[in-house]
C-alpha cells in the first residue's frame, strides 16, 4: 500500500510538473508575443479588474474544494451538493459584478471597464462547471489528465488571443484568452472525468463540509484580497501604464516563485492528508518537500534579479524596460512566496482550518497596514517594498503554525534552510563585487553575473554536500540516464 501511494505520488509530481511547466511555457511564450502587440495600458486595464474577479472566484469555490480533498471518502451526495452550490453562487456573483461594473469604472475613471468586467465576469460561471471534476482528479492523484487538459486549453486560447491582438482587438484579446482557457478546461473535464451531478442538495453534507471549508473560505478571501490589493491601489492612484508595468513584472515573478511550489503544493496536499495520522512520516515528507522547493526557488529568484535587465529587454522589448526595478523588488518577495503554500497546506491537511483562519486575519491585517503606509509615504516603491515585508511575514506565520500543529519546529526549519540561503547569497554577492570595477554595458554585466552565479551555486552545493542537493542529485542523475537510454 505504501509503495503504491509512493508510486502515485511520484507520478502525480511528474504530471503536475508537466501541467505547471507546460502551461507556464505556453503562457510565457504567448505573453512575449502579446506584450509586443499590446501596450502597458492594455495590461493595466485588465490588472484593475483582477481583484474583483479573484475575490468572486474565491467565493465560488467557497473552501469546499479543500474540504472535499481533506475528507477521507466523500460521497456522490457530497460532490453533487457542492456542485449545485457553486453554480448558484457563480450566477449570483456574476449578477453583482454586472450591476456594480459602472461604479467600478467610475472608481478608476475609465468607462471602458464597464463592458470589460461584464464580459470577463462570465468566467465565474464557466469555472464553476468544472471545480468538482478538478478536485476529484486531484484527490485521486490523476494529474496526467489534468496536465493534458490545461496544456491543450492554454495552447488553443493563447493562439486565438495572439490572432485577435494582431488584428487590433487590444484589451479584448486578453479578455478572450481568459474566457477561452476556462471554457476549454470545462469542456475537456466533463468529457474526460465522466462524473455528472445528481439532482440532490444535502443540508447535512453542506453543513459538514462547511465546518472545515468555511474557515478555508474566509482565509482564502483575505489572502486573495491582500494579494491583489496592490493592483487596486496602483490602478486608483497612478496611470494604467504604471499598473501595466507592475502587472507584467508581477506576472514574471509569479511564474518563477510559484513554478516549483505550485507543482509540489498541488500534489502534497492530498498526500499529506493521507498521512495525517502518522506524524513521523508526515514530517519526513514535509521536510523533503520544503528542502526541494527552497533549493530550486531561492537561487532562481536571485538569478532573475541578476539578469532582469537583459531578460525583460530581450523578451518584451524596450517599451517594458520601466518594469525592471519593479521586477527586482518583487523577486525578493518571491523567495518567501515560494515556501508559503507548503506550510499552509500542511496545516490544512491535519484539519486545523480554524487556526489558519485566525492567523490569516492577524498576518493580513498587519500586511495591509504596511502596504497602505508604504504607498502613502513612498509611492510605488513604498508599496513594492511593503509587499516584500508582507510576504515574509506570511511565511513566518505559516512556518509557526507548522511548528505548532505538526511538530516541525522553527529552529529545525531555519537550520534546514540556512545552507541554501547562505550559498545563494554568496553566489550572488561575490560576482557582483568582482564586476564593480569592470567597464561593460548593463546587459553584458548582467549575463556574466548570472552565469557566474549558477556555476558558483552548484559548485558550493556540491562541495558542502548540503542536504537538499544530496536529496535531489540521485533523482536528477537517474532522470538524465533514462533520457540518454531513450
Amino acid at each position: 500500500m505504501a509503495s503504491e501511494l509512493k508510486a502515485k505520488t511520484l507520478s502525480g509530481m511528474i504530471w503536475s510538473f508537466v501541467q505547471r511547466f507546460g502551461t507556464m511555457a505556453i503562457s510565457f511564450v504567448s505573453n512575449i508575443v502579446l506584450a509586443r502587440l499590446l501596450t502597458p495600458d492594455d495590461y493595466g486595464t485588465i490588472g484593475m479588474l483582477t481583484i474583483f474577479i479573484a475575490v468572486a472566484s474565491t467565493f465560488v469555490d467557497g473552501g469546499f474544494g479543500s474540504a472535499l480533498i481533506q475528507k477521507k471518502e466523500p460521497t456522490r451526495e457530497d460532490y453533487s451538493t457542492i456542485f449545485w452550490w457553486n453554480m448558484l453562487l457563480s450566477v449570483l456573483l456574476y449578477g453583482v459584478l454586472f450591476i456594480c461594473a459602472p461604479a467600478i469604472a467610475r472608481f478608476y475613471s475609465l468607462p471602458l471597464l464597464t463592458d470589460v468586467l461584464r464580459v470577463q465576469g462570465i468566467i465565474l460561471m464557466i469555472n464553476a462547471l468544472s471545480i468538482i471534476q478538478q478536485n476529484q482528479l486531484r484527490k485521486q492523484l490523476k494529474f496526467k489528465r489534468l496536465a493534458t487538459v490545461t496544456v491543450i486549453s492554454a495552447t488553443l486560447a493563447s493562439a486565438i488571443a495572439i490572432a485577435l491582438s494582431y488584428i487590433g482587438w487590444g484589451v479584448w484579446a486578453l479578455v478572450a484568452q481568459q474566457l477561452l482557457i476556462s471554457s476549454f478546461n470545462a469542456i475537456q473535464l466533463w468529457v474526460l472525468n465522466k462524473w455528472y451531478p445528481a439532482l440532490v442538495f444535502s443540508k447535512s453534507s453542506f453543513k459538514e463540509l462547511f465546518g472545515f471549508g468555511g474557515f478555508i473560505l474566509v482565509s482564502n478571501l483575505i489572502n486573495t484580497l491582500c494579494n491583489n490589493i496592490q493592483a487596486l491601489l496602483l490602478g486608483r492612484l497612478f496611470s494604467p501604464a504604471t499598473l501595466g508595468y507592475y502587472t507584467q513584472a508581477h506576472k514574471m515573478e509569479d511564474i518563477a516563485s510559484k513554478s516549483i511550489s505550485t507543482v509540489v503544493d498541488q500534489v502534497s496536499y492530498p498526500v499529506l492528508a493521507e498521512h495525517q495520522d502518522n506524524r513521523t512520516r508526515f514530517i519526513e515528507i514535509l521536510r523533503k518537500l520544503i528542502l526541494s522547493i527552497s533549493f530550486i526557488s531561492t537561487p532562481m529568484m536571485i538569478l532573475l534579479i541578476a539578469i532582469s535587465h537583459p531578460l525583460i529587454l530581450f523578451l518584451y522589448s524596450e517599451k517594458w524596460i520601466a518594469s525592471v526595478p519593479y521586477f527586482d523588488i518583487l523577486c525578493l518577495a518571491g523567495i518567501a512566496i515560494s515556501l508559503q503554500g507548503i506550510h499552509y497546506y500542511a496545516v490544512a491537511s491535519v484539519g486545523k482550518s480554524k487556526d489558519l483562519f485566525v492567523w490569516t486575519i492577524i498576518k493580513r491585517l498587519l500586511g495591509l497596514i504596511l502596504l497602505v503606509v508604504g504607498i502613502y509615504l513612498w509611492g510605488v516603491y513604498g508599496l513594492l517594498w511593503s509587499y516584500v515585508g508582507v510576504s515574509w511575514i506570511v511565511l513566518l506565520a505559516n512556518a509557526y503554525l507548522t511548528s505548532k500543529h505538526i511538530g516541525y519546529s522553527l529552529k529545525e526549519q531555519i537550520v534546514d534552510l540556512l545552507p541554501t540561503a547562505t550559498i545563494s547569497i554568496v553566489s550572488f554577492v561575490v560576482p557582483m563585487i568582482a564586476l564593480m570595477g569592470v567597464e561593460l554595458d548593463v546587459v553584458a554585466k548582467s549575463l556574466i553575473h548570472g552565469t557566474a552565479f549558477i556555476l558558483m551555486y552548484v559548485s558550493l552545493a556540491h562541495i558542502f554536500n548540503i542536504a537538499a542537493y544530496t536529496q535531489m542529485k540521485p533523482i536528477v542523475v537517474e532522470y538524465i540516464r533514462k533520457l540518454v537510454r531513450r
